[in-house]
């Protein structure tokens, strides 16, 4: 049986990083971190954010719920607060799904 070798995932992303993740400024980052309760990243001595892949999660939901559903900050909010579990999964199938037709796009390119 071959050794398969573990994939390094990190623990920490720097602001600059979370940014160009979801294609937005680190200023919206940091006024996101203001407004939403659920979303407390760690800071080292210098100050600087760190987030964890839980931070990135809840910043995905953040993102998908302001940018692509439309929602106001306030609505927002108050659909974490009351169905964050319902909300994440949603948005979690989402995200397979558009991951699948993305492969099915490209296979259909190949054809």
């Amino acid at each position: 049986m071959p050794y398969k070798e573990k994939e390094i995932e990190k623990q920490y992303y720097t602001i600059g990083e979370v940014a160009s993740m979801f294609g937005v400024a680190a200023s919206l980052i940091r006024f996101w971190e203001t407004e939403f309760e659920e979303l407390k990243p760690k800071k080292n001595k210098k100050g600087n954010r760190l987030f964890t892949p839980s931070d990135i999660e809840t910043l995905r939901t953040i993102h998908h719920l302001l940018k692509d559903r439309g929602y106001t900050i306030q609505g927002a909010r108050e659909l974490l607060k009351n169905k964050s579990v319902q909300t994440k999964d949603k948005v979690e199938m989402i995200q397979s799904l558009e991951k699948v037709r993305a492969f099915l796009v490209k296979m259909k390119k190949q054809l």
